[in-house]
């Protein structure tokens, strides 16, 4: 799920969706007006999932969509080599979701810990571990 928002309205540390992958913004410019268009804004953003870097130039009225994030924790039930299966512990429901790629995470994965997990377009990614 996203929400539109204006484009002149984005600032870094922001989060969108270009290409239909969530990014967060690194850098925001903004053109002034000239004689024969409107202001432009060019952003450049780093992919949450794939860590590749995306931008878009666009006028600052348009609209760009911003991604609906939910913060939730879960508990490691089992490790595997490429995945990590985990429970809410609101709605005591499991899933597997990808190994994430940052080492300091990776490294403190066991089973029994609990992770602070992001829910972003249908797609979920443990983002720190807990305690």
């Amino acid at each position: 799920m996203s929400k539109p928002v204006d484009v002149g309205s984005i600032k870094e540390g922001q989060y969108i969706v270009i290409d239909n992958e969530p990014c967060r913004v690194v850098e925001c410019e903004k053109s002034k007006p000239g004689k024969h268009g409107s202001a432009k804004a060019r952003i450049v953003a780093i992919g949450v999932f794939d860590n590749v870097k995306r931008s878009i130039v666009s006028p600052v009225d348009s609209k760009i969509d911003v991604p609906i994030i939910e913060k939730k924790t879960g508990q490691v039930i089992s490790i595997s080599p490429t995945s990590v299966q985990l429970m809410d512990l609101e709605t005591y429901e499991t899933f597997e979701t990808s190994i994430p790629s940052e080492e300091e995470i990776k490294s403190k994965l066991s089973n029994g810990v609990e992770v602070e997990y992001w829910k972003i377009l249908g797609r979920v990614k443990i983002v720190r571990v807990k305690g």
